[in-house]
């Protein structure tokens, strides 16, 4: 599934404009708000799905070659948090969904983990 497939199936406002991010495939996503969480337990290039809206989120992808983040509960990123996700070639995006539903949702289209 593309980046832009999950904007769309999440009602997602989306931080990027670099169409070839966009149209990168993705097989898995975590939903976390505890970055340890993350590193110990995610694989690499998932879909990161979580409601903890600080720079840490994006330094911890970046070490995971996650190419995109989803913030849920409508949390909106900074611009410290988008300049630091466009330098680390990582897609941001934001859902009104809570991270049960966004991960469900995610999940039985056919998303893993």
């Amino acid at each position: 599934m593309t980046i832009r497939e999950i904007a769309g199936l999440l009602n997602a406002n989306v931080y990027s404009s670099d169409e070839t991010l966009m149209q990168k495939d993705v097989e898995t996503a975590f939903g976390s708000d505890m970055m340890s969480d993350v590193l110990a337990f995610a694989e690499e290039g998932s879909v990161l799905i979580s409601g903890l809206l600080n720079p840490q989120v994006i330094r911890t992808a970046h070490m995971l070659d996650m190419p995109c983040i989803v913030f849920v509960r409508g949390k909106v990123p900074t611009q410290e948090i988008l300049s630091l996700a466009e330098e680390s070639h990582i897609v941001v995006m934001s859902t009104p969904l809570r991270m049960y539903a966004t991960c469900g949702i995610l999940y039985t289209a056919g998303l893993d983990r």
